[in-house]
């Protein structure tokens, strides 16, 4: 993710069916991504944060009242492009390997995990997402709201959901607890989470 060109999806818009629709994944990625990306190249064209990664961006210009929509536009398209990689044909189910032992450590079990991050997910109010991430040595579930997002409070994202209502509503209307359950059972992508860990010290 070091640039601000919009990645390609790394998979076809209809592979995620039925659980996101080819129509939802149309207008979400060539709509609102695209959107935030054009956004951003264009209110920094012409300025020092031109030509710097998305994740230097996100980290100048944070809590910037100044900056408010170079920050709101650059966070939305790093959190689309990481979104879309939180996902795969086929995931969902249970993560293996040092992924699962950790979350068994911190949360008891994997069900437990699953069971705080649907509440999580759900209990967000109006626009916003839920992450795994990776803060020290500690694994949490943490939500934030509209364009925030864990790289501006130091932690190291893992997965997110997206539960901005264009992420779900034109499958799943106002069923949120459905679409983060489909997601959580059948689309979460725990190897590209498990990528993301920290080396075990």
């Amino acid at each position: 993710m070091k640039g601000i060109d919009l990645e390609p999806l790394p998979y076809g818009e209809s592979e995620l069916e039925p659980y996101v629709s080819a129509l939802t994944v149309s207008f979400h990625y060539g709509k609102h991504h695209s959107g935030y990306v054009g956004r951003v190249k264009d209110l920094v064209r012409g300025t020092p944060l031109e030509g710097r990664p998305l994740e230097d961006i996100i980290r100048v210009t944070v809590g910037r009242a100044d900056q408010a929509a170079v920050f709101n536009n650059a966070a939305q398209a790093w959190n689309h492009a990481f979104f879309w990689k939180s996902m795969k044909p086929g995931g969902g189910g249970q993560p293996a390997g040092r992924l699962a032992e950790l979350l068994a450590s911190q949360f008891g079990s994997f069900a437990a995990f699953r069971t705080e991050f649907e509440k999580a997910a759900v209990g967000v109010f109006g626009s916003g997402w839920a992450w795994l991430v990776q803060d020290g040595g500690t694994l949490r579930i943490v939500t934030t709201a509209n364009a925030d997002t864990p790289l501006a409070h130091g932690q190291k994202p893992l997965l997110t959901l997206d539960v901005w209502e264009h992420a779900y509503y034109l499958d799943y209307q106002n069923r949120r607890r459905d679409f983060v359950n489909a997601w959580l059972d059948h689309l979460a992508n725990w190897d590209f989470a498990a990528t993301r860990l920290d080396a075990a010290p």
